[in-house]
């Protein structure tokens, strides 16, 4: 990538042109603004530094506003550095509020404007660097989606993506399933997509909870009973097994199983056999089990309270499903998604959003379910706003708090600034002098951002 010099004096674009190239930094030069565009319009440019006048004894800066404002609309993301005289600071303080990248005032000096390109230029290379994955990224969720069924699962992260495919590599393997993860995180979603991609998606899909059955229940739930086999049972009662032959079980909540309940799960797991209660005669059933838990089973083993054997059983293939909190990519398309379900046309507002992406999310998905609920009927005017969904509104850029942002994101320009902050220890002058950023340009990126800083003490 280029860098775009434009100033309408030869000798001043040649001594540009040359400290750039000296420095590693190719860099091309326009003496108009028509030249300019051209060139942003055909070529790789990273970056324009560009001054505020051109035509002869001009001096108002309306030439350069001009001109920043259409490279704007051809390329909002693209960095613009304006080199001003004091008649034109104003100006160019008003344009940094309009997305301007920084000004560097006349006559520069070199380490600067040096400092000032090569860290504008690297972020440019970042950002367009994260649009290519975040772009290959898409593409390969939409080939996923057009080849398999994901019953309704929206994601937008890496993660989930990464889970969802290898979900669905193995759906076809007619080999057991463990699902492990937070309460709310969606495990029961994810086992719907392993049956609906296996070789028994148009055979009984049959889900219990497992964890919530008494023990003088569970038997007969799972293995069914004979008329009289116990008191109230007057007819004949399938089990859960039974109904589910030839096709999948799906057991949640198991690590609450009971001690009488896992060795009795585990006698059919190893044979496929079992009795009804009340009767002598075995029987023989072809099941995939499925089984689901936000239990440390591994831990519960070592405490005693997991039987190893079942363990081993049920995780042939464990899924392990993030909390919500570490995937952050997937936070507004849940949000979207789950209004567009409840009808009505609600939108969030950018606070809104802001917000969303600010919790720590501890119920997961289904907490963002019952927000998003609880925000549609209290709502007005179909906007959505953080108080509407009983969260704090976003902090903002002030200095308050200890460097802070959207947890987990993976924004590379994010992740230089809050390492930068964080190097200054807050200090926000030294950490723009490090990123060759005035002020100014460092407190809009923190904005646009959803950065926060506070001044740490030293020990």
């Amino acid at each position: 990538m280029d860098i775009l010099i434009v100033d309408d004096q030869p000798a001043m674009r040649s001594a540009l042109e040359l400290l750039c190239d000296v420095h590693g930094m190719p860099a091309r030069s326009a003496a108009n603004a028509e030249q300019a565009l051209e060139l942003i319009r055909s070529e790789d440019i990273g970056l324009v530094l560009q001054d505020m006048n051109f035509g002869e004894g001009e001096t108002s800066g309306r030439e350069g506003v001009a001109l920043f404002r259409a490279i704007r609309e051809l390329d909002p993301d693209l960095p613009v550095v304006l080199m001003t005289a004091w008649t034109s600071l104003e100006t160019a303080v008003e344009l940094m509020r309009e997305g301007a990248a920084d000004y560097i005032a006349k006559p520069w000096k070199d380490d600067k404007l040096l400092a000032t390109l090569r860290n504008l230029l690297r972020m440019r290379e970042l950002a367009q660097d994260n649009l290519r994955l975040r772009a290959r990224g898409q593409r390969a969720r939409q080939t996923l989606a057009e080849r398999h069924a994901l019953c309704g699962l929206v994601y937008a992260s890496d993660a989930m993506h990464e889970l969802v495919a290898l979900a669905i590599k193995v759906a076809p393997a007619d080999v057991p399933v463990l699902i492990t993860g937070p309460n709310g995180s969606g495990k029961e979603k994810l086992a719907e997509l392993v049956q609906a991609n296996s070789r028994r998606s148009d055979r009984p899909f049959v889900k219990v909870n497992a964890g919530g059955l008494a023990d003088s229940l569970l038997e007969a739930e799972l293995f069914g009973a004979e008329p009289g086999a116990f008191t109230g049972a007057s007819k004949l009662r399938i089990g859960r097994f039974e109904a589910a032959h030839g096709g999948t079980i799906f057991l949640d909540e198991l690590g609450n199983l009971s001690a009488s309940g896992q060795m009795k799960l585990l006698r059919v797991l190893q044979s496929g056999e079992f009795e009804r209660v009340g009767s002598s005669t075995t029987r023989k059933v072809d099941v995939r089990v499925i089984s689901a838990t936000n239990a440390d089973l591994p831990r519960a083993i070592a405490a005693g309270n997991f039987r190893e054997d079942l363990y081993f059983r049920l995780n042939v293939i464990e899924l392990a499903v993030p909390a919500l909190v570490e995937r952050p990519d997937d936070i507004a398309p849940l949000a979207q998604s789950l209004l567009q379900a409840q009808g009505g046309g609600l939108q969030l507002s950018a606070e809104a959003l802001q917000a969303l992406h600010e919790h720590a999310w501890p119920g997961n998905v289904r907490e963002l379910q019952n927000r998003l609920q609880r925000a549609s009927l209290i709502c007005s005017d179909n906007t959505i706003r953080a108080a509407d969904l009983g969260l704090r509104a976003a902090s903002g850029s002030a200095p308050s708090a200890a460097v802070s942002g959207e947890t987990g994101a993976s924004d590379p320009e994010r992740v230089q600034l809050q390492a930068a902050l964080e190097r200054a220890r807050g200090v926000v002058s030294k950490a723009a002098a490090e990123l060759g950023l005035s002020r100014q340009a460092l407190y809009r990126r923190m904005e646009r951002l959803g950065l926060s800083v506070s001044r740490q003490v030293r020990d």
